[in-house]
């Protein structure tokens, strides 16, 4: 860390702190509202929209609030969903298909569109630029600032040039401080920052713990006989078991490009389990490969998702500052969507900073005010009436959890008199090894499936090699002595870019961290069973570059 007074600061009337669609919503409605803020948006990627990966299948309701011309000033909004199609796989060949009849009704996508939500965030960073908003892409917001009375004023970035020594090199860059009269947290899930202010002012106190899934995705370009533009495909059953909840997607976006991946809910039991190999072998199902035989593999990544819904949200607002976005946890999981949310909520916030700001407030209240208007938007009331979904499947198991969430959804639309609760957090789920079923996993062909490396390479992945780690342990000692005895290390098969390996170094285990190789998703700072990594920002620009994800 610099010295205080080696930085240089800057100040503005809002610091926002993420520019996914969050916090890029925040800036626009901001400068919609009063052109004459300072609005600045501190982004690590290398560019807006380098760290932003989603499905994605955009419901656009939040975008139309925001900027009700999107269409005619370009948004790459543009490929209308032109069917669904969801299949219960019950086999690694069979499968049924499952009537829209007995879809909840929330999975429906008329009138959404199949998108890059990368390109989307660079289309909004542009808006909220030409608006006046300062965008700094490639800065990482690494510390939180306070002030005497422990209300945050800002944040500070990254110090560039440290070698892994910890010393300065030649190129020594001391991190700027950003201070404003309130700071906007749009980091996404598990926002380091974010769970910062979680922490220190208490804001899960009334709170479920956040539940997460991780979400791995690739991008093919197919033959365009079998490419069907519009096609929304949806898959549940194998290769995961009753008990482990998630799903599959394969959409066919424009230009015979397809979206695939799956979703693997993280308080998942095996810790045999293999994220990155179980979404390969999925694709070797005869539901997907039909589309992808004869197609080429051009990208590749993996983000962490929320799931826990309303009983997750934490306290939004704290003494000069708020949480929106996927950083709170506003996804909706019915829907399987949370940009829509995002957009809304990062415009909830800068109303009611600029309302505050107009009245003279210098930024000394903590505005309750963003929690109200929350509550009474659409946005609460969508994850009022999808609350019981995802404590539904934890409790009741894929099969009769989904069997739960038609009838909630399509008899008693959300309406039932009771709310489930799931405070059992993720990262005490795991079995111990002995009791669990080990799983053998195909080796990949090269055509279909692949390796991590290979994959890796595909998301154009890059850290400054020499600086200090961004994974941290807080005891070096307890991968090799209580997660390998216990657990056979399962940050080995969790993590889906290869970062974490038990080696043989003079006869004995050792905890390796690649931390090269790491993709961003944050799944190691959430499943870990000893909680005993620490994910914390790299180098601003370091990590995956998902321009087109």
């Amino acid at each position: 860390m610099s010295e205080p007074n080696e930085r240089e600061s800057m100040e503005f009337d809002v610091v926002i702190v993420g520019g996914g669609p969050a916090g890029l919503a925040a800036a626009c409605r901001l400068l919609q509202l009063d052109d004459s803020l300072s609005v600045v948006v501190v982004e690590k990627g290398s560019e807006i929209g380098a760290h932003i990966l989603s499905g994605n299948v955009f419901e656009p309701s939040g975008l139309d609030e925001l900027l009700p011309d999107w269409k005619q000033n370009g948004a790459p909004v543009k490929t209308a969903v032109s069917g669904d199609l969801v299949h219960y796989l019950t086999s690694d060949t069979g499968a049924v298909r499952v009537p829209g009849l007995f879809l909840p009704r929330p999975m429906h996508n008329e009138g959404n569109y199949i998108i890059s939500l990368g390109q989307l965030c660079q289309w909004l960073g542009e808006q909220a630029e030409a608006m006046g908003a300062n965008i700094f892409p490639g800065f990482a917001a690494s510390e939180i600032l306070y002030d005497g009375d422990g209300r945050v004023t800002g944040v500070a970035t990254s110090d560039m040039g440290i070698g892994k020594d910890g010393q300065k090199k030649s190129s020594y860059q001391p991190g700027y401080e950003l201070t404003g009269k309130y700071t906007i947290f749009a980091e996404g899930v598990r926002g380091s920052l974010s769970e910062q202010v979680i922490e220190r002012f208490g804001l899960r106190e009334n709170s479920d713990p956040q539940h997460y899934g991780i979400g791995i995705k690739e991008v093919w370009e197919i033959d365009p006989a079998k490419h069907q533009e519009g096609l929304v495909v949806h898959t549940t059953g194998w290769p995961l078991d009753n008990r482990t909840e998630g799903g599959g997607f394969l959409y066919h976006a424009a230009n015979n490009k397809v979206y695939l991946g799956l979703i693997i809910a993280l308080n998942y039991r095996n810790p045999h389990l293999s994220t990155f190999d179980e979404f390969q072998r999925w694709k070797l199902h005869p539901k997907i490969r039909m589309y992808l035989d004869g197609g080429k593999r051009v990208a590749y990544g993996a983000r962490a998702v929320n799931k826990g819904g309303l009983q997750s949200l934490p306290k939004l607002a704290f003494p000069g500052g708020m949480l929106v976005g996927c950083g709170a946890g506003f996804l909706n999981g019915v829907k399987i969507k949370g940009a829509h949310t995002a957009i809304k909520t990062g415009m909830l916030a800068a109303e009611s900073i600029q309302k505050a700001l107009a009245a003279g407030d210098a930024g000394q209240s903590e505005l309750a005010d963003f929690e109200v208007s929350v509550t009474n938007s659409w946005v609460y009331k969508e994850l009022h009436r999808g609350r019981n979904f995802g404590p539904g499947l934890h409790k009741l198991g894929m099969f009769w959890g989904a069997a739960f969430a038609f009838i909630d959804q399509n008899i008693f639309f959300g309406k039932l008199p009771f709310t489930w609760r799931n405070k059992d957090p993720d990262h005490e789920s795991l079995d111990k090894a002995a009791d669990a079923k080990p799983i053998d996993y195909p080796k990949p062909d090269g055509v279909i499936t692949f390796d991590k490396l290979s994959s890796v390479f595909l998301s154009s992945t890059n850290h400054e090699e020499d600086q200090p780690s961004h994974l941290k342990l807080k005891d070096d000692s307890l991968p090799v002595a209580f997660n390998l005895p216990y657990y056979d290390e399962p940050a080995q098969r969790y993590c889906p870019a290869g970062v974490y390996e038990i080696v043989e170094e003079d006869g004995a285990p050792r905890f390796q961290i690649n931390a090269q190789n790491c993709v961003h998703c944050k799944t190691c700072d959430i499943k870990d069973p000893s909680q005993n990594i620490v994910w914390d920002v790299p180098e601003g620009g370091g990590g995956p570059n998902y321009a087109n994800m």
